[in-house]
């Protein structure tokens, strides 16, 4: 599914095409697509939100699939199953790799974004990017844990909660869904602000000790919140309903409009805003090292590849709870 020129998604603006498959460089992986997950950052991609260095593009960065051509010696074989994600390479060279924060890095490039990604029947990947799966994960259950889940870890560490602490998440789509299970793993006690009844409901089931809107006051102060949804109106409310010396993390690649703060109602006691950008690949294998661990649970809603202009919209529409993915391959592994 090829993006020529971004538009907004009612207009469908990928088209479906036949492409030659890509022939991997040195060092690269050529992988066989069995799945893709939908990501809010693939929206912004195809509405041109967020910069785009090159058109035609092909999004997706959620991507699960089988090794077909193997890097001599690597880490993988050919047969064997790789995840792929939006961090696609880095320097490694500059004060941000060398400090542990690749994902930061000036001179990285994203699956999807500066490359080709996993709206297609194959891709490649530098195989020092790929990961690992969990075997107890079935590649649509899988294909979520890659973006929704890594950013949501990432965006838990960086609100800097801890074990036993209140936590509030703003918006729950997929990431959310992960993340209020990471916490709950290490004992927070989660209140989430939706306005969805659907995404109120998956809430409750996934452990919310309170659910409201985001104008409401929950039960207590939060120690620290996470806001998922792309909303700039929410940092506000985010804050006002966070303890002193709490952290609000913004876990989105594009958000709207900040509306003025005002510094004693919203800031002073050493609240903090944070913003979430990327993620490392340390981050991801922590992430992947907890689905087995708790585990985690994905809920997934699949569409064909050539429906995914449909699947974006659902996404922009939050018609659906949990994650969504498109399925490339009929050959899925099951778990």
């Amino acid at each position: 599914m090829v993006l020529h020129r971004p538009r907004p998604i009612e207009s469908g603006p990928l088209e479906l095409q036949d492409v030659p498959v890509p022939a991997p460089r040195e060092g690269e992986l050529l992988v066989r697509v069995h799945v893709c997950g939908v990501c809010h950052t693939d929206l912004h991609v195809v509405q041109g939100e967020i910069p785009l260095p090159c058109l035609p593009l092909i999004p997706g960065h959620q991507i699960v699939g089988t090794v077909e051509h193997a890097v001599a010696s690597g880490r993988f074989a050919a047969g064997d199953r790789a995840g792929i994600a939006w961090l696609r390479w880095t320097c490694g060279a500059c004060e941000f790799c060398e400090s542990g924060r690749e994902n930061l890095c000036r001179r990285a490039l994203f699956t999807g974004r500066d490359v080709n990604g996993g709206y297609a029947e194959y891709v490649t990947v530098p195989e020092p990017y790929a990961y690992r799966l969990p075997a107890g994960f079935a590649d649509e259950q899988a294909a979520p844990l890659l973006c929704a889940g890594i950013i949501g870890y990432r965006s838990l560490r960086i609100s800097g909660i801890q074990p036993g602490q209140r936590l509030g998440l703003y918006g729950f789509g997929a990431s959310a869904s992960i993340a209020i299970q990471v916490a709950r793993h290490w004992g927070c006690e989660v209140f989430v602000f939706t306005r969805s009844e659907s995404h109120r409901q998956s809430a409750r089931e996934l452990g919310a000790a309170w659910v409201g809107g985001a104008q409401d006051d929950p039960p207590a102060k939060v120690h620290a919140s996470v806001i998922f949804a792309p909303a700039g109106s929410l940092v506000p409310d985010a804050l006002r309903a966070l303890e002193r010396g709490g952290t609000v993390a913004l876990a989105g690649i594009h958000m709207s409009e900040i509306p003025p703060l005002d510094y004693s109602a919203h800031l002073y006691h050493e609240r903090a805003v944070r913003s979430v950008a990327n993620a490392t690949r340390q981050d991801g294998e922590e992430l992947l090292a907890l689905a087995t661990q708790i585990p985690l649970v994905t809920r997934v809603q699949a569409f064909a590849l050539g429906e995914a202009n449909d699947a974006l919209r659902a996404l922009c529409e939050s018609q659906t709870a949990g994650a969504i993915v498109l399925r490339i391959s009929r050959n899925l592994h099951r778990s």
